[in-house]
Order: C-alpha cells, then structure tokens, then sequence
C-alpha cells in the first residue's frame, strides 16, 4: 500500500516572499494555482502572434473601456495567482501598482493553447469557475477555434461553446464588442 505525501499548499504572500528572498527569481515561469507552483509553458511563434493579434482586436475595439493586461498576475484568492495570457480588467487610476486584479475587477480572461489545451481546459476552467470570472475563453491556435465558457459556478462552468473561424463572438461585458474569431487566428494567406 502506497501512503501519498500531504502537501503544503503556498499562499500568495507565501509565493511572494519565496520571490523577495531570492527562493524564486522574477523572471522564473511559474504560477500560483490552488497553493501549487505549475511551470507555464514556453512561448511558441504561433502563441505569440495569437497574442499580437488579440492585443491589435480588443485594443481597436474596446479603446479605453478596458484595459488590457498581458502574461500578467491576477490574484483571484489567497491560493490563486495565476497568470493568464490575456486578462481583460477595469481600467484602474494606478494601473494596478499597488494590487494584482481579483475577481470583481476583471472582465474576462484569455488563455491562447498551442500546447497547453488540457491545462487550460483542466485547471483553469474549474478555477476561474470557481473564482466568479463571468467569461473565460480559450483561443486553440492548433484547431483554429475559440472555446467560450460563462455561467461560472462551483465546478467551473455551466456554458462551453465551441467557435470556428467564422463564427462571431462578443463578451458579454461589451455585447457591442464583435468579433470575428478568425481575427484572433492565423491568416489564410499566411
């Protein structure tokens, strides 16, 4: 019979001081999922072009409604924080200097998966569900589709929808925000 560890799970100000005392450095590639350190992917071509164009669509058309936050932490309890490629926040007068966006904060979040789909699908889709973040989306950059996920609850949640190309989205903090899903993906001609 086979007795697995217990774990201890980190806090955030834990996860913080790991990095103020050197323990991790600040260019190192984690983040904090449920009082575990996960290592983040390395960053493909198509992922970072995914995120240029993401970057180009929501900055055209939401101006400064929103703004939009980059591989950057939001901390959505005193286990969680994650780093999400793209988190779509309320525009703040610091520009979050002084805290990281939690829940109420945030509008919605993007993960971009070219290798990290059952990640995204897995971990995050329960946690961000949990969390309150009203929409999540995942841009798959491999199958050239969106996965659009809303009515958060207790075990992730209650709406996934799965969007091609051609399909025309809008989060449902700015209905007049459409987009074509195919904006987000690579171009036909390239």
């Amino acid at each position: 019979m086979t007795i697995a560890p217990e774990l201890r799970s980190l806090t955030v100000q834990d996860y913080h001081r790991m990095v103020e005392t050197g323990i991790l450095t600040t260019d190192e590639r984690v983040e904090l999922i449920e009082g575990q350190l996960y290592t983040m992917a390395a960053k493909g071509t198509a992922h970072s072009a995914a995120i240029t164009r993401i970057d180009r669509v929501l900055s055209q058309r939401l101006g400064n409604r929103a703004l939009l936050r980059f591989q950057d932490p939001v901390q959505l309890n005193d286990i969680s924080e994650p780093e999400p490629d793209v988190a779509i926040v309320q525009p703040d007068p610091l520009d979050y200097e002084d805290h990281h966006p939690t829940p109420p904060e945030i509008f919605w979040l993007i993960e971009v998966a070219d290798s990290t789909l059952r990640r995204d699908r897995d971990l995050k889709v329960p946690l961000y569900g949990r969390s309150g973040i009203g929409e999540y989306w995942i841009l798959d950059v491999q199958e050239g589709c969106l996965y659009r996920f809303r009515e958060p609850g207790d075990q992730g949640y209650g709406s996934e929808q799965r969007l091609g190309a051609q399909d025309i989205i809008a989060p449902l903090a700015f209905p007049d925000c459409l987009i074509s899903v195919g904006e987000f993906l690579r171009s036909p001609l390239g």
